[in-house]
């Protein structure tokens, strides 16, 4: 049993001596997540969403995004998430309509399928529908519900 154990902690033992003796300049990209400073093809850029923005696709959104997105997102899209606030990351009010209006909808879905800066990428993992439903629900937290004013600017 102890050579077992002892062959178990070698191997354990080696797999995170290599992960941290690797430098920063031999960890690979991942192919999915586009270089920072990325540009946004324009095609990708001009690229309609076809999902009309209706209650079920807002909804539908907003199921999504309250599982994937409101960690640094914020439940209410504050920008102030959980996650965001430990890693101190500095994100968008999307309740501002300033916040997506220089983002075209294609925009919204290239950086949601290959991620952008710490934002992991959904890539094919996630449905294209689903990923629209969320820039749907996002462009709808900048709109004020009846009888709802505003959120106030930080």
């Amino acid at each position: 049993m102890k050579p077992v154990l002892a062959a178990a902690a070698a191997v354990f033992l080696a797999l995170f001596a290599h992960t941290d003796q690797q430098k920063p300049e031999d960890a690979k990209p991942k192919e999915s997540r586009p270089p920072e400073g990325y540009t946004i093809p324009a095609e990708d850029a001009q690229r309609a969403n076809p999902v009309k923005p209706t209650e079920s696709s807002i909804a539908a959104g907003g199921k999504f995004y309250s599982s994937q997105c409101a960690m640094c997102h914020g439940k209410d899209g504050d920008g102030k998430g959980d996650l965001a606030v430990q890693m101190e990351l500095k994100m968008l009010d999307y309740r501002q309509p300033e916040s997506l209006a220089k983002f075209s909808d294609g925009e919204l879905f290239y950086i949601l399928t290959k991620g952008k800066d710490k934002m992991p990428a959904e890539g094919d993992r996630t449905a294209d529908e689903k990923k629209w439903n969320v820039i749907n629900y996002l462009r709808s937290l900048a709109k004020p519900k009846a009888g709802e004013k505003p959120a106030p600017k930080p």
